[in-house]
């Protein structure tokens, strides 16, 4: 992983440009905002590209977010309705054949993606103003989900598990549930596993925006997608990682140490951790050792860490960061970002029931990869469009409490839709679409009743998280650890 470059501050101040004083028509508004977002002939090298090819890759990537935000069931449908608004944007570069378009999306893949996910951030830092930073950190979270594959012979090949129900989980579930099923019904038996994809995302937690994601089949490691995000990519100074109780390990926190970042993660009974003194409750607020058997045994350093005990909301619960300073991150500070990591949840939950992508629609496993990977991007690139314009109407307004957790994904989607329905119609407001973008915003209202479902029951087979192992270390241990400092020492 490599530092970026810092945004400048006259570039995080850039506004909008001020709007005309005849309103735009939605075409040219929607025009604005893509060219903005994928700017004709400054994105790609023609070196990069066969020769023959009779697309512009700039068209191309803008023919694919335009196809990601259709409402179609059919992903061809959506090709067709893609097209005919690709021609009304006076788009000619693109590709004509729903064929051609998704093999040129597959061919490319690596190139396309990695140069729009490098505007992507830069277009969020520089927008992003205040809302940046949080107490100094950049907060990037991650966490992983799945999305369900139709049951096709290529899908079922490459994202089904080969190990399916005969793994440690999925044994413990048979063990705790013996007794309690009911016989199997011999002429409808279940049926085998579908296929699904693994996703694996950053996401940062301020400016509500996926940062960079994986995709894999349904096995996939989550944590080795994080290890591989955080030695291929690029992530700002002073970042601050964010995760949950299920992605954790020296590997990881020793790659994430390595790269001149820190890291907050929840903890519990699957971390093992070393202490001057065996009762953990002794150790809230302390510094702590992670040195599983192997590091320890081939030589590799200590990680020194400090454990806090936190309460959110009914739930006590104990959060392992290598920040040492309490005054670099209060135990406030810990549980507000803790709380805020949960919007990578709610990020999840927009892309598959807001954008309707719980099931994929590609029968053929090359091509539901393409569709997975541009239904993220297109979703993001929605976010950031409201953003901007959200950031501008506030700025304008001099109004300093606009707070990004007040987009609403379903409202952006709702303006981007109706533009492209009516692209040859001037709106009656003096901004058209920036208009709608700017006041995409979930409602606030005072709740009545309680939130919480009425209707889900407990799981019995879900193991509560408990607290970490921590034991004293040992006369042996102290030797060693002493050793590994005077060799770096010297």
């Amino acid at each position: 992983m490599t530092r970026r470059k810092q945004v400048n501050v006259s570039q995080r101040q850039k506004q909008r440009k001020p709007s005309p004083a005849k309103p735009l028509s939605n075409k040219a508004a929607l025009k604005d905002l893509l060219n903005w977002y994928a700017p004709q002939g400054g994105l790609f090298a023609k070196g990069e590209f066969h020769g023959n090819i009779k697309w512009i890759p700039e068209q191309l990537a803008v023919e694919a977010l335009v196809w990601s935000w259709q409402e179609a069931k059919n992903v061809t449908d959506a090709f067709d309705q893609t097209l005919e608004i690709c021609g009304d944007l006076g788009l000619k570069d693109t590709a004509k054949t729903y064929t051609a378009f998704m093999n040129a999306l597959e061919s490319y893949h690596d190139v396309l993606g990695s140069r729009l996910r490098a505007r992507f951030q830069s277009l969020a830092e520089e927008i992003g103003g205040q809302h940046w930073r949080t107490n100094g950190w950049v907060l990037i979270g991650f966490d992983g989900s799945r999305a369900t594959a139709p049951r096709t012979v290529s899908n079922e090949r490459a994202y089904c598990a080969p190990n399916y129900g005969h793994g440690k989980r999925a044994k413990y579930g048979k063990k705790k549930s013996k007794g309690m099923r009911r016989q199997r019904n011999q002429d409808n038996k279940p049926q085998p596993q579908a296929p699904q994809a693994w996703i694996t995302r950053m996401w940062q937690m301020r400016l509500r925006l996926p940062w960079t994601w994986r995709i894999g089949p349904s096995n996939s490691s989550e944590r080795g997608h994080v290890v591989e995000m955080l030695e291929t990519e690029e992530f700002p100074d002073e970042t601050l990682f964010c995760g949950d109780a299920g992605v954790v390990g020296y590997p990881l926190w020793h790659t994430i140490l390595a790269r001149l970042a820190n890291f907050l993660v929840r903890v519990g009974a699957n971390v093992s951790l070393l202490s001057e003194t065996a009762d953990i409750q002794k150790c809230a607020g302390r510094i702590v050792l992670c040195w599983p058997k192997g590091q320890m045994n081939s030589g590799e350093p200590a990680l020194r860490l400090r454990l806090v005990k936190v309460r959110v909301g009914k739930t006590d619960m104990w959060m392992l960061t290598s920040v040492l300073d309490r005054r670099q991150l209060t135990k406030k500070q810990i549980i507000r970002f803790y709380k805020m990591r949960w919007g990578i949840e709610v990020e999840f939950r927009g892309l598959k029931q807001t954008i309707d992508k719980h099931k994929l629609r590609c029968r053929n496993s090359d091509r539901l990869l393409v569709e997975l990977d541009w239904s993220i991007r297109a979703m993001a690139v929605a976010e950031l469009l409201a953003l901007r314009e959200q950031i501008a109407a506030k700025e304008a307004a001099s109004d300093d409490a606009y707070d990004p957790i007040d987009r609403s994904l379903a409202n952006t989607l709702r303006a981007l839709r109706t533009c492209m329905r009516r692209l040859d119609k001037r709106p009656r407001d003096e901004n058209g679409l920036w208009h709608q973008l700017s006041q995409a915003l979930v409602q606030r209202y005072e709740n009545h009743t309680a939130k919480r479902s009425r209707y889900r029951p407990k799981n019995p087979d879900k193991k509560p998280l408990g607290d970490p192992d921590v034991r004293k270390m040992t006369t042996t241990e102290r030797e060693k650890l002493r050793q590994i400092k005077q060799n770096q020492a010297a």
